[in-house]
């Protein structure tokens, strides 16, 4: 048992390579005084890291994991840890090999190298594979092996080196000391450590260590079941670890992969087997290690076959067997993302938890950055901590997602996939009246949001020949042509949106003003009655948020955003605020009522009772008035391109508001229009930009098209960024494009769902000169101009109206053409004022 220090700049528990990469990067940003605590010995403490896999696929399901495996793979390079041996996905069936091109096209936008591969060519690779079980491949040459303890090792003697780190192994964290919601210090069984800072890198045990502090971390340990299997005779001669390709077997959830003479054979196709954390046994206790648990053979017995079926040359060799085997324990959240920040409930309480091997040192990196008060270097604001709600933190939940989760892991997930377990919780309420309609919920946040309406299925007789169907199933999935027709019937008269699922936070306090205006680039000393739409940004000049703030009093305001952002919105609106001004969540106090379109002000006039005090309200501002009855807060804004409001109700009054908006509306047009409508169809004929798709950290206001006549003299975070971008010529300009055609190869048409490269009409990938590739970041129908809409950062000599370009999916070229860096329907935007 080691001392332990009496005091530290941070404590990091947990030794593996996320904890071993934060200590190296926190010692390069300046920091000393480090103490790295693990209660199992060195360099292998018994965690994920001593018994993964170790391989990296650069291809990802989302941006930011494959920035997050780039820049690791990039660090372990550089500690001369990584092995390329290439990887191939092979698929089995037409529905993988349609997935197949899906991936290449990606890894295209991403400039990862890919290509398809007939079942001979991979033979040529894998000469041990039988191709007729197989209809072709995927190769991604650059996929290799990584040796991650001796990089964890490496990292961690670097930051011992250089002074700034006190290595503590063989103890245990006994409990997590904090004062007024701040972390204070770690007892240890070897002592306490006073600290302002503790981080949790735990893998598989951190939301037990969380819970030490009072704070609940979304994180479950699950099995993932791997084998060993020789010697293998053709392995006998090789040179190092590996020297064939590493094989994924997607349609049976397996991968096998070349380990010095053996071949190791992993499954993520049996049953989920979740583990409690307090059932980990000690490393005292443990046969091989705390995270190598009993192989249950039963459960990989049927993949087992799959793979003796794919390497009968291997696997059935009579001189080769099993020689190691294990429930091996790794780490999953609900969204399956890491989790990466400080917690939502106790300050100076950080995590980089479920983060695997290939993302690990990236995952380090940006920690130690979010901690050294910089902006990370990967935008990981879909990692933050602080993104799930209370709700998405219980563990029921986080189970129960987990479970249905890892069967999907080398599954076919739709873009616009629903979960299904545990649903509905977050019901507001207009949900039973929703559902009367035939709703179709999307979930947000927990939240159920009406994505179209079954009952509006009669007004696809009415707008026939404008619906824009789809033909191919993959597209029409998630996906109906009710959408487009709710959207033309709002553009002809009115459309009611049911909003309930908005993050609603008010700030009020003498220091209100001064803490909104500090993040706000918009000026927000306005008169009482103001609405102002506004985005935050961070020292760089980036986007963190996107929202809408209206002022209700001298010290008081309201702040409106979306589900998906709110709860890191909160933390980022909470953590900047002066000590004089307060943050309370509001949302399910209150429900909002969407009501658009050209009879919307005939439909409000119908609502009207005798005595009813409803004021005209200018485009912009908000005010409290009668309404049918109910008391309202309504704003004259809109997402869709429409007069009419956002009418904020209390959540008890909001059944009758509808009912009552929906009696006098249907003489008027009036239908319920869903999220499809609100989020996607009408946003995009008006150019709106949305959160986490086109505003990001990656881009400032000047390239999406947000810049304002004016700078307020106020200060504000990133403001210098934004002077000297408003300055500077663009490097990228956000356009909307319209696809010119959908004929594909075989005449069937096909319609971009979104991410997809934009290429030179020679086929050459476009790429701005701040090296940030062009990709689709929303796509979807424009009804009303009879186009599908695809907006993109665009390097700012294409960008003009007119230019030619083209779009890749699915492994083929469609031609597009940059229509718009604004809106395609009433660019003036005199309908909606």
């Amino acid at each position: 048992m080691s001392d332990v220090p009496a005091r530290a700049s941070a404590v990091v528990i947990g030794a593996g390579i996320v904890g071993n990469s934060l200590v190296h990067h926190l010692a390069l940003l300046g920091w000393t005084d480090i103490v790295l605590v693990d209660k199992g010995p060195l360099p292998n403490p018994g965690g994920s890291t001593g018994h993964a896999s170790n391989f990296i696929f650069p291809i990802e399901y989302s941006r930011l994991m494959f920035e997050l495996t780039r820049d690791s793979t990039e660090q372990y390079q550089a500690l001369g840890v990584f092995t390329e041996s290439g990887g191939i996905e092979v698929a089995r069936t037409p529905e993988r090999l349609q997935e197949l091109r899906r991936r290449i096209t990606k890894a295209k936008a991403w400039g990862i190298p890919a290509e398809h591969l007939a079942p001979e060519g991979v033979r040529k690779l894998v000469p041990y594979l039988d191709p007729s079980v197989i209809l072709g491949g995927g190769y991604f040459p650059t996929v290799g092996v990584v040796d991650s303890l001796r990089a964890g090792t490496l990292m961690r003697e670097q930051a011992q080196a250089a002074g700034a780190l006190s290595v503590v192994s063989g103890v245990e964290v006994l409990d997590i000391t904090t004062a007024a919601d701040r972390v204070t210090g770690v007892v240890t069984s070897a002592g306490e450590i006073a600290t302002g800072n503790v981080v949790i890198c735990c893998g598989v045990w951190s939301a037990k260590v969380a819970a030490l502090a009072g704070a609940r971390l979304p994180l479950t340990p699950v099995v993932h079941q791997m084998i060993s299997v020789g010697p293998i005779g053709l392995f006998a001669g090789t040179a190092g670890e590996i020297s064939y390709p590493i094989v994924r077997d997607v349609d049976e959830g397996m991968y096998e992969r070349q380990h010095g003479g053996d071949l190791e054979v992993g499954s993520y196709m049996h049953r989920p087997m979740l583990v409690r954390a307090e059932t980990i046994p000690s490393n005292d206790e443990a046969v091989l290690s705390p995270t190598e648990m009993p192989f249950t053979a039963d459960d990989f017995d049927p993949q087992l076959a799959a793979a003796l079926e794919l390497m009968p040359e291997l696997l059935g060799d009579e001189k080769a067997g099993i020689r190691y085997a294990i429930n091996g324990l790794i780490s999953m959240t609900p969204d399956g993302h890491p989790l990466l920040g400080e917690t939502s409930e106790v300050k100076g309480l950080w995590t980089a938890a479920a983060s695997w091997i290939k993302e690990g040192p990236g995952c380090g990196r940006a920690l130690a950055e979010l901690m050294s008060g910089k902006v990370p270097t990967v935008d990981v604001h879909e990692a933050d901590a602080a993104r799930f709600y209370p709700s998405s933190r219980a563990m029921g939940f986080v189970r129960a997602r987990a479970a249905e989760s890892f069967n999907k892991m080398y599954g076919i997930v739709h873009p616009a996939e629903q979960y299904e377990s545990l649903r509905p919780l977050r019901t507001g309420p207009l949900y039973a009246r929703a559902a009367d309609l035939g709703a179709v919920c999307y979930e947000t946040a927990r939240w159920e949001r009406p994505h179209w309406y079954a009952s509006n299925e009669p007004l696809l007789d009415k707008y026939a020949g404008r619906l824009m169907e789809r033909p191919a199933e993959w597209e029409s999935r998630w996906w109906s042509p009710i959408i487009n027709a709710e959207h033309l019937a709002m553009r002809e008269g009115a459309g009611i949106v049911d909003l309930s699922a908005f993050t609603i936070l008010d700030v009020t306090g003498p220091g209100a003003l001064a803490g909104l205006q500090n993040l706000a680039v918009a000026q927000l000393d306005v008169p009482a009655g103001r609405t102002v739409y506004t985005p935050f940004l961070n020292e760089a000049g980036k986007f963190v948020a996107d929202l809408t703030i209206m002022r209700l009093g001298a010290n008081s305001f309201r702040v409106v955003t979306g589900a998906a952002d709110g709860a890191r919105d909160a933390k980022w609106i909470a953590d900047r605020l002066p000590d004089n001004a307060q943050l309370a969540d509001v949302s399910s106090a209150w429900a909002t009522i969407g009501l658009w379109g050209p009879r919307a002000g005939d439909i409000l006039a119908g609502v009207k009772r005798d005595g009813d005090q409803s004021p005209p309200l200018p485009f912009g501002t908000h005010g409290v008035f009668e309404l049918g009855g109910a008391v309202v807060l309504g704003s004259r804004i809109s997402y869709v391109g429409e007069f009419g409001w956002e009418l904020h109700v209390p959540a008890e009054q909001a059944g009758q508001l509808w009912d009552r908006l929906w009696d006098a509306g249907r003489p008027h047009g009036l239908v319920a229009a869903g999220i499809g409508v609100y989020g996607t169809t009408a946003r995009l004929e008006k150019g709106y930009r949305a959160f986490g798709a086109e505003l990001t950290p990656e881009y400032d206001p000047v390239e999406a098209g947000m810049t304002r006549p004016r700078v307020k003299a106020e200060p504000f975070i990133g403001k210098d960024a934004y002077l000297a971008a408003r300055a500077a010529a663009p490097a990228a300009v956000l356009c909307t494009l319209a696809v010119d055609s959908h004929a594909s190869a075989d005449g069937s048409h096909r319609y971009m769902l979104g991410g997809e490269p934009i290429l030179t009409l020679d086929g050459a990938r476009l790429v701005d000169a701040l090296g940030r590739p062009s990709c689709v970041t929303s796509a979807g129908s424009g009804p009303s101009v009879g186009k599908h809409l695809l907006m993109a950062y665009l390097p700012a000599e294409l960008a003009a109206l007119g230019t030619p370009l083209l779009v890749e999916y699915l492994g083929e070229q469609y031609p597009v053409t940059v229509a718009s860096q604004g809106a395609v329907f009433d660019p003036s935007g005199s309908r909606m004022r």
